[in-house]
């Protein structure tokens, strides 16, 4: 697993597309796109559609997988010989936040199982995700000092359990974690 972390229009997508298609020129396996982006309002669906439009020009074939919440679904679909590029773990863990009735914290219990269950069918995992409080934090929202108590703890298992991990500044992959094979 390969997990890729940075700041909006960082460069990341790019970044972890182009790892994919050498993964999987390198292993002959297929390309699989798990999107996890809702179009909520205007500039999402134009980001959702300029993506799509991308992969489908692209000299590479991706199959994309549309699971806003739920990516354990999917997991059965893919091969020890593909490559799945999940984009991104914060738009899942806020599409499974806010799919409950109830906010339930127990929520990162239930993203690793679905991280775990695709990484266990397939040949290599690549992560995108998205650092999003650097800003610093609001005391006083205590929905937000939850939120980032869940991304941070997130984060911190996948990098944990990644073999290679970066963060991506102005294009500019970082390597944050590699262990040699």
């Amino acid at each position: 697993m390969i997990f890729i972390t940075g700041g909006v229009r960082s460069g990341k997508s790019s970044f972890a597309e182009q790892l994919a298609k050498e993964k999987a020129q390198k292993l002959g396996g297929a390309l699989h796109y798990l999107a996890t982006g809702v179009a909520s309002d205007q500039e999402m669906a134009k980001r959702i559609a300029r993506h799509q439009r991308e992969r489908e020009e692209s000299e590479w074939s991706w199959r994309t997988w549309e699971q806003s919440t739920g990516i354990e679904a999917v997991a059965e679909s893919f091969t020890s010989k593909d490559i799945v590029l999940l984009d991104c773990v914060t738009t899942l863990l806020n599409n499974e936040l806010f799919s409950q009735q109830n906010w339930n914290p127990q929520v990162l219990t239930k993203l690793l199982h679905g991280i775990e269950s695709v990484q266990a069918c397939c040949a290599e995992l690549i992560l995108v995700s998205n650092e999003v409080l650097w800003e610093g934090i609001n005391h006083e929202n205590k929905l937000v000092l939850e939120y980032s108590r869940i991304i941070g703890n997130l984060h911190q298992v996948l990098v944990a359990r990644s073999e290679k991990a970066y963060l991506v500044e102005a294009g500019i992959p970082i390597v944050m974690k590699e262990e040699m094979a």
